[in-house]
């Protein structure tokens, strides 16, 4: 067993922030024992029109990050956690030819009045994802090689299937992650890609063979894989994607997860106490093959 000194001096620690919070957690850059920042943007802060692209924003957080000596990685986002996030371009959102860009996010599917939880970009649509994937190239013209790495965000996501009317399947969301996640691997080559995977729809402990099939190609192309959350032994993740990152932590070029807010709150059922700082690294280490954590601002460590 790793001790927790090794642990924490084997593992790369990144602060995890949103555009929008930067500036008020920078500061926290000055903090040593963190090796860079992971900040997340979404799609319509980056393509206000059809086309045109703003990157301002990355470039200034890239600057501050610069100014600390500390690595940078991107996350782009196009799933959203409250009703009131919608926050793809006004063409996606409004154009037919999108299927309306935005599909609902629930708890649960299989409900008969499944809870709205947010929202996450039809992907399986075509024509979206050409967009979202020329979004991906002109990134990757201005930061790759600049920028230490791009995350993706995570697999799982549930819609309310009863109601789709964007021609959804389990089949066509698998391909078109996977389809997005090869192509920035081809447009960035010489940053990292990271694609996060936890769950995916219609399935628990492989029994489609997507978890599977999904770390076979991320191993093939080069691609890093990861997560929003680290939570040791936790029984759903234990059934899906944590065995995986077990067993492949030696075939990908870098495993990064994340420790968020509400992965801050889980109770160690051996303790009864929120999990320690040693507790989370060790695990990533020892099981999962974590080479970058990035954690929320209100880790208690950065406090």
């Amino acid at each position: 067993m790793i001790s927790p000194q090794a642990a924490l001096a084997e593992v790369r620690n990144y602060l995890y922030t949103s555009a929008g919070a930067f500036s008020q957690t920078q500061s926290l850059l000055t903090n040593p024992e963190l090796s860079g920042v992971q900040i997340l943007y979404n799609w319509r802060m980056l393509e206000p029109e059809k086309g045109r692209y703003d990157f301002t924003a990355i470039e200034r957080d890239l600057a501050i990050a610069e100014k600390y000596d500390k690595a940078f990685f991107l996350q782009l986002q196009d799933r959203f956690f409250s009703e009131d996030a919608r926050y793809l371009p006004d063409y996606i959102l409004e154009d037919p030819v999108y299927a309306g860009g935005l599909a609902r996010q629930v708890d649960d599917s299989e409900a008969e009045n499944p809870k709205p939880e947010g929202w996450v970009a039809v992907q399986w649509n075509e024509a979206l994802r050409g967009r979202f994937q020329a979004l991906l190239t002109a990134l990757a013209e201005n930061f790759d090689g600049r920028i230490e790495g791009l995350n993706l965000p995570e697999s799982s996501m549930d819609i309310d299937r009863a109601k789709d009317k964007t021609e959804f399947t389990c089949d066509a969301y698998f391909d078109a992650t996977l389809e997005n996640m090869a192509f920035a691997r081809s447009a960035f080559q010489k940053s990292q890609v990271v694609q996060y995977i936890n769950f995916w729809p219609c399935e628990w402990a492989n029994s489609e063979g997507y978890m599977q099939r999904s770390f076979e190609k991320a191993a093939e192309l080069g691609i890093g894989l990861g997560g929003p959350d680290i939570v040791p032994n936790r029984k759903a993740q234990m059934k899906n994607s944590y065995p995986f990152f077990h067993q492949y932590q030696d075939k990908l070029p870098v495993i990064a997860m994340a420790i968020q807010e509400p992965t801050l709150q889980y109770v160690n059922p051996d303790t009864g106490k929120a999990f320690t700082r040693s507790e989370f690294v060790e695990y990533a280490t020892g099981y999962l093959g974590v080479d970058i954590i990035f954690w929320s601002a209100s880790a208690p460590w950065l406090q």
